[in-house]
């Protein structure tokens, strides 16, 4: 079990197939994309964390209440929600992020913690407007998408450095600017795709987390497929797509990368977009799915994750494939943490972090009694 968050890193959650992803920017700023927390989690049996459990324990406490930075949804399925409405009751979250489009085409279609969301998300934006954008930590969000949203009704009068158009770099976090350390590049959902199938309406991004010399760069793509990846990788600066750590979309659904077109009878393996993210990797690159198990095969049908897009990445990935469920054991999941680095991200074996803790407490008795204990007793009963 982690016993505390990294100073600057990454953590993907063993939370079966949905996203659950920590950034730890600094010690005090920790942001959250995604949630998925099962009711079965909070059996101590069940192999599932119960993320909002775990965030409440972890994050960093402001006035005796865990603080949570950040929390931004990529979009409101339940595997990428699950557990907000409690998260809400137990955390103080200082911005929100979304796109508002699938709200609008999906308002009976969405579970109580995706309408949760919805009603705190609105609930921030007319304080915005109300306020001419003039609002503290526990009020402030951010919209992700097009000038045309803040003409609708409920966003009237939204300010305009309130909207991040995709394209665009953000680096401000509650109210402050990070760029010395984070930014985020917003990839989609594109202005063409606003208003298609759900899962087209991903928030996608690239963030970079920087310490001094040393960056690490991450692609979340959400639950986007082949036809928008392969838009953000025709559209995009090489230095947009690079990526240390990738975030396989969509819990490692072969849509990715098997895809029918309107002229294929069948689908077909899209070999140009596998190319394109392994040319995109660093000289580290990890490729996370963050599911249940991989199946050793699949079915015509079958949800993610899928076998075949698993032996995929492993052909692309530079350092390796890792699964949330299954690291470092199907029995006994521990959450895959990357850390900061002098040379970039650094992957955090199981153990390790409670090796260091252990090191680090080691260190602190040995400085508060003023250096390395004596082999010889002295004192008292000591001979001469």
């Amino acid at each position: 079990m982690l016993k505390q968050l990294p100073v600057q890193g990454f953590v993907f959650w063993p939370v079966g197939t949905g996203d659950s992803t920590t950034i730890a920017v600094d010690a005090q700023t920790v942001i959250q994309l995604d949630l998925h927390h099962l009711a079965g989690a909070d059996d101590d049996e069940d192999p599932h964390t119960p993320i909002v459990d775990r965030l409440v324990a972890l994050l960093p406490k402001v006035n005796k209440k865990p603080y949570l930075a950040l929390f931004i949804l990529t979009h409101p399925d339940k595997d990428h929600i699950l557990g907000f409405k409690d998260l809400l009751k137990r955390v103080h979250i200082g911005e929100l992020w979304f796109s508002p489009r699938i709200f609008w085409e999906y308002k009976k279609d969405l579970c109580e913690d995706a309408v949760a969301f919805r009603n705190e998300a609105l609930r921030r934006v007319k304080k915005t407007i109300e306020n001419e954008g003039d609002v503290s930590s526990g009020d402030r969000v951010r919209i992700i998408g097009y000038g045309e949203i803040l003409e609708e009704e409920e966003y009237e009068g939204f300010p305009d450095d309130g909207l991040t158009i995709p394209g665009n770099a953000v680096s401000i976090i509650d109210g402050s600017d990070r760029g010395d350390v984070f930014s985020t590049f917003i990839h989609a959902p594109f202005k063409d795709d606003a208003d298609g199938e759900r899962n087209e309406t991903s928030i996608a991004m690239q963030v970079t987390l920087t310490n001094g010399t040393a960056d690490g760069k991450v692609l979340l793509f959400g639950d986007l497929c082949y036809p928008i990846l392969r838009k953000i990788f025709d559209r995009s600066k090489a230095a947009t797509v690079a990526w240390d750590m990738l975030l396989a979309p969509h819990h490692c659904s072969k849509s990715i990368m098997y895809w029918k077109g309107p002229e294929d009878k069948k689908e077909q393996l899209k070999q140009d977009i596998l190319d394109d993210l392994e040319a995109a990797a660093g000289t580290i690159g990890y490729i996370i799915a963050s599911c249940d198990p991989i199946p050793a095969s699949n079915k015509e049908g079958d949800n993610p994750p899928h076998a075949i897009a698993a032996a995929r990445y492993k052909e692309i990935a530079p350092s390796g494939f890792l699964c949330t469920q299954e690291h470092p054991n199907k029995e006994a999941p521990e959450p895959i943490v990357f850390v900061l680095g002098e040379n970039g991200f650094e992957y955090e074996k199981p153990g390790a972090s409670a090796k260091a803790a252990k090191k680090t407490l080691a260190e602190a008795v040995v400085a508060a009694r003023g250096g390395v204990p004596p082999t010889q007793r002295v004192g008292f009963g000591q001979r001469s």
